[in-house]
């Protein structure tokens, strides 16, 4: 084999490996615009529900959105969500949710949520799994036009809109996030 066809050889490898890897950036890409996209459309959509909730967006260190969280049980239930985590408004990486609960429980049911984060130390705390809700954190189920003066317990405050389903419950349970990078 001569040196002018070893080098075309290499060549079209390399070339071949760079077009590849271009196109799974490409669809990369476009999988984390989806998902901003859903994000962005959730937002708008607990706006539209309750005008107050702007405020909460506004005025947050930053914010988990899932805009779609499937939830069932019959005994033991479970529920799993992806969404996008932001900071100051704009996106920073993928987060997941999920929950394992005991208790009387039957139905299922798919609802939208929001986790707020009041400083940076409660969004810290979340980036780096240490975030902790205890039994008396709860989420508020927003409703069109209802008054409601939501604190935040721990630097968190946890809001839900929901989607479609019926569920019934008297449960215990605890919700872990996951926080990952833009490739997951």
């Amino acid at each position: 084999m001569n040196y002018q066809t070893f080098f075309n050889q290499k060549l079209a490898a390399i070339t071949f490996g760079l077009a590849l890897f271009s196109l799974v950036a490409v669809a990369q890409n476009n999988k984390e615009k989806e998902r901003i996209a859903a994000a962005k459309s959730t937002k708008a959509a607990f706006i539209s529900e309750n005008d107050k909730m702007s405020q909460f967006f506004s005025g947050a260190h930053g914010y988990a959105i899932y805009p779609s969280i499937g939830k069932g049980a019959i005994g033991i239930g479970g529920a799993h969500g992806n969404g996008v985590l932001f900071k100051g408004g704009a996106a920073q990486s993928n987060t997941s949710m999920s929950q394992v609960t005991i208790g009387f429980q039957w139905g299922g049911q798919a609802y939208m949520e929001v986790v707020f984060f009041e400083d940076s130390r409660a969004y810290d705390n979340f980036v780096e799994g240490k975030l902790k809700l205890s039994a008396q954190a709860s989420a508020v189920a927003v409703t069109a036009g209802a008054s409601f003066d939501v604190k935040y317990n721990d630097g968190v405050a946890i809001f839900t809109l929901v989607k479609g389903g019926l569920m019934y419950e008297a449960s215990v349970g605890g919700q872990k996030f996951d926080v990952k990078d833009w490739k997951n």
